[in-house]
């Protein structure tokens, strides 16, 4: 098994934290399969013979982007519609939609934001099929769903969220099949593939020197990578304070391609599979922009980019590839904000728990 080469999470550097909980992962992954799997398989069994008509996704932030990967599952996997909630519409607004035999999610890592127990109580008041995936099965949102799915990430302390993140598309990965009366079997190379990722940090801190002093940067991928795109975003802003802005391919054709130029920081995550062969035509039009473009992705697609960091995607399922996407792009947060003279642990003015109404 490859070595993990993250630094000392004993020492007093900066970003220590992060650091230790990045390195987490592989057994965290690890964790979830072997003893998790089978209470989450068995709560799909039970939704599944419910028939649910159509699927809702609640969430914020990073578990928000978790619940994105989802919607590509559901609607692609299993050919489910599904849609994400905007929860002021019951919070705020005191809306009360029918959702009888509606399959309602929603995915939290602490399961203590009053929106997202509100909006789920209300839900489950409305008819609703209830299932909560967070990393606190004692929190107020597992009590109010009727069903609940522990990631078990164990405590998460790092400000930005890194294990919970891969935890969450993991166990929500395993529930679809679960769903579709699949075994999850592409997850089991992922545990080793991760390792392998977080033993290459030298790698990314070189990556890192590009971006010491951006102004600004553009994310870009479609399909399962699109959400690794919009986390990755997150993990930039929050940590390094640099302006991510995260955007489909296609919506980037779409207008914002304007403020692309040859000193702009373009980072594509590029999929293996049918959401890189979509996202092909955006590359060929960031390369014409003479665009500083930075690829995620197969070895091929990093060979045509200015610089990039190479996936091992050979034999690994297109759905399953986005909890190994977005560990380099953790680590790039890490080492940009450290490059830049500040300390990932602890983002200015954020809590773990960010309590919404």
């Amino acid at each position: 098994m490859s070595t993990v080469t993250t630094p000392d999470p004993h020492s007093e550097l900066p970003g220590r934290i992060m650091a230790r909980e990045m390195a987490e992962q592989p057994e965290v992954l690890r964790r979830i399969l072997d003893e998790a799997a089978p209470a989450i398989r068995k709560v799909a069994q039970e939704i599944a013979a419910r028939a649910p008509r159509f699927v809702l996704l609640t969430a914020r932030g990073t578990s928000d982007n978790a619940a994105l990967y989802a919607k590509y599952l559901l609607e692609v996997r299993l050919g489910l519609p599904c849609g994400l909630t905007s929860m002021s519409t019951t919070t705020a607004y005191g809306a009360r939609p029918d959702l009888t035999d509606v399959l309602v999610v929603t995915v939290s890592q602490s399961g203590g934001s009053p929106d997202l127990v509100a909006s789920t109580r209300a839900a489950r008041e409305a008819g609703a099929v209830t299932l909560a995936v967070t990393n606190n099965s004692d929190s107020p949102l597992a009590a109010v769903s009727e069903y609940h799915i522990d990631i078990m990430a164990g405590p998460e302390k790092a400000l930005p969220a890194t294990k919970t993140y891969t935890a969450s598309l993991l166990a929500l990965y395993l529930f679809v099949e679960g769903l579709r009366g699949g075994d999850g079997g592409p997850a089991r190379v992922l545990p080793e593939l991760a390792a392998g990722l977080l033993a290459r940090q030298d790698e990314v801190r070189a990556l890192a020197a590009r971006y010491r002093f951006a102004e600004r940067m553009v994310i870009t991928s479609r399909g399962y990578g699109y959400p690794t795109a919009k986390e990755a975003a997150l993990k930039l802003m929050e940590t390094s304070y640099i302006p991510a802005l995260a955007y489909s391919g296609a919506d980037l054709l779409h207008g914002p391609l304007a403020m692309v130029d040859n000193v702009s920081p373009v980072i594509a995550v590029v999929t293996d599979g049918k959401g890189g062969e979509a996202l092909q035509p955006v590359l060929d039009r960031l390369r014409g922009r003479g665009a500083d473009l930075v690829v995620i992705g197969p070895r091929g697609q990093v060979e045509r980019a200015s610089a990039g960091f190479v996936l091992p995607t050979e034999n690994v399922a297109e759905e399953v590839q986005p909890v190994l996407e977005i560990i380099p792009l953790q680590l790039l947060a890490y080492e940009v904000t450290i490059a830049r003279g500040q300390d990932p642990d602890a983002p200015r003015a954020l809590a773990k728990v960010t309590e919404t109404h």
